[in-house]
C-alpha cells in the first residue's frame, strides 16, 4: 500500500509543472489572425478543389434509319366469285 501511495506522490509531483496555467497573452491578435485566416483560405480552396457533381443525364434520340420498301406488297382486293363479294390478298409489285 505504502508504494502505491509514493508512486502517485511522484506522478503528481512529476505532472504539477505541466498543469500549472500559463499567463494568457493575446500576441495582439495574431493567433486569432492566423486561424481565422486559415479557415478561409481553406474554405476558398476546398470550394475551388471541391469535385462538381455529373450533370443530369440528357435523352439523345436515335439518328433516322432509312429502309428501302419491298418491291411488292399484299392488298386485300375484294371480288365476285358468283355468290357474293369475297375479299382475297393479291400480291401487287411496283
Amino acid at each position: 500500500m505504502g508504494k502505491i501511495v509514493s508512486a502517485i506522490v511522484a506522478v503528481t509531483l512529476a505532472a504539477s509543472p505541466l498543469l500549472l496555467p500559463a499567463p494568457a497573452s493575446a500576441e495582439n491578435g495574431q493567433i486569432a489572425a492566423g486561424v481565422v485566416g486559415g479557415l478561409i483560405g481553406g474554405a476558398l480552396l476546398g470550394g475551388a478543389l471541391a469535385s462538381r457533381p455529373a450533370p443530369p443525364p440528357v435523352y439523345y434520340a436515335p439518328e433516322p434509319v432509312y429502309v428501302e420498301e419491298p418491291a411488292c406488297r399484299l392488298v386485300r382486293e375484294r371480288y365476285w366469285d358468283g355468290y357474293g363479294w369475297v375479299y382475297r390478298r393479291v400480291q401487287v409489285c411496283n
